[in-house]
């Protein structure tokens, strides 16, 4: 015997095709913010023109800065050098430097130090309130150096990659965080000016340029995804209004 099939409607089927591409786009959304949610906890090097922040081309132990010239360092998560966060003070070489007589073969660097907030800091660690302290070391003095003047003690990987200043944090350098919490064994270098070594570069297109923070550099995943989700069901109604008609 050959038993009949029962026939699927085509409205019947519409509607399951667009209910399983809308469940396909919304796991791509929940992929997308996952993967935007994982960053790194590290230290990164800025220079400023006493206007704005600007995040430094090479690390601060190649740098080696005129007199009167403005160092960041800020403790912050960030994924890169185009998420990382500027320090949040910006002043300029004067305020920091002012009272500070200049003296024959050496130069004066104002130093900027914002070890970050609650939210960037490691478990049961408190950042230090931000501050600004005039470094005056050799005339050939690197930024590295500057900051070593002012706020020891230092601490730094094996990787040369700049771990803490003034000893904040205690522990931990570079390490992975991930739906707000670290990941210890997923540590590496990220890509960063953090780090004193001649190879240090931020990453491609990396010098950051008083954008506001949590800039990104184009439209998120979600934007296209959710817009592919309205082309779709626009589609299907159209599609249903014609066979009506028809």
């Amino acid at each position: 015997m050959i038993r009949a099939r029962a026939s699927v409607s085509a409205p019947v089927r519409l509607r399951t095709v667009v209910c399983l591409v809308i469940l396909a786009l919304g796991a791509v959304v929940a992929g997308t913010g996952t993967s935007q949610a994982a960053g790194y906890r590290y230290w990164s090097f800025w220079e400023s023109d006493g206007a704005k922040w600007t995040y430094a081309t090479q690390g601060p132990a190649t740098a080696r800065p005129a007199d009167g010239a403005v160092n960041g360092f800020r403790f912050a998560v960030s994924a890169d050098s185009a998420d990382a966060d500027r320090p949040r003070e910006t002043p300029d070489f004067t305020a920091v430097c002012g009272s500070t007589p200049a003296r024959d073969g050496h130069k004066r660097i104002a130093v900027v130090i914002d070890s970050g907030t609650d939210a960037d800091a490691p478990d049961g660690e408190k950042p230090p309130a931000p501050r600004a302290e005039c470094a005056r070391v050799g005339e050939d003095a690197t930024s590295a150096e500057a900051l070593a003047a002012v706020a020891k003690p230092l601490r730094y990987n094996s990787e040369a990659l700049l771990c803490a200043v003034s000893g904040y944090p205690a522990s931990g350098c570079g390490e992975r965080v991930a739906g707000g919490g670290a990941t210890p064994e997923t540590s590496r270098t990220p890509e960063t000016s953090g780090t004193p070594s001649s190879a240090s570069a931020p990453a491609a297109g990396g010098s950051r340029d008083g954008a506001s923070d949590g800039e990104g550099g184009g439209p998120s995943a979600g934007l296209f995804t959710g817009a592919a989700a309205v082309a779709v069901l626009a589609a299907a109604g159209l599609w249903q209004a014609r066979r009506r008609r028809g």
